[in-house]
């Protein structure tokens, strides 16, 4: 994801009014999904963009350094964020209280404001196709590897399954993902009847499906 600070056309001409601040790294920025009630501007820093899971940045989408806007296309387009935003260092920020920065932006010329909402959902789009091959590979990853560790079930030699002899954080290290994102795509394949099983041993019940969703 690129940064923001030129799609937003140069709204740093702006006098905005708002608190400014320094946070230390790891402070959390943005929350995907979160009502954006202030717009963020990165003055100095450096800011990882993707999705936070079990407290860390589990899946990296992206970086911004500052100067630049943080959610200002959220603001622009009165969404939530799609992305979590963490401080990677000590960063600079400017919190800008939404309602002024709409009204801020409502003095632009009508050409420019439409122009400025394009730019925005355009960033966005952008933003949702990166989200959804995140998630698409999480699935495929694991998808490949109970294929790799399938072997026939007990007491069933025609039928495939795999024995989790390892803890599942430790899988998850070894598929590039965090825990919580590992249960979560094993729900999601048990929802879609591609296995079954809940304890340290799952059984694989659609292999075609499996292959498929990894790509074999």
């Amino acid at each position: 994801m690129t940064s923001q600070s030129s799609a937003m056309l140069n709204l740093r001409s702006f006098d905005w009014p708002g608190e400014t601040c320094t946070l230390p790294a790891g402070t959390q920025l943005v929350q995907r999904a979160a009502n954006t009630s202030e717009v963020l501007y990165l003055s100095a820093g450096r800011v990882a963009l993707g999705m936070v899971e079990g407290g860390e940045l589990a899946h990296r989408m992206g970086m911004v350094e500052g100067p630049s806007w943080l959610n200002a296309s959220c603001a622009v387009l009165g969404l939530a964020p799609m992305a979590d935003a963490v401080a990677e260092t000590s960063v600079l920020v400017q919190r800008v209280p939404v309602k002024l920065f709409r009204d801020t932006l409502a003095e632009l010329p009508p050409s420019a404001l439409t122009v400025l909402r394009d730019v925005a959902l355009a960033h966005r789009q952008q933003a949702e196709l990166v989200i959804s091959r995140l998630a698409k590979d999480a699935e495929a990853r694991c998808a490949e590897w109970l294929l790799r560790h399938a072997e026939p079930a007990e007491g069933a030699p025609d039928k495939q399954a795999v024995l989790l002899r390892q803890r599942k954080c430790v899988i998850a290290a070894q598929l590039g993902i965090a825990p919580e994102t590992l249960s979560r795509v094993l729900r999601h394949l048990r929802e879609r009847q591609l296995i079954s099983g809940s304890g340290r041993v799952l059984d694989l019940l659609d292999l075609h499906g499996l292959r498929t969703l990894a790509g074999v």
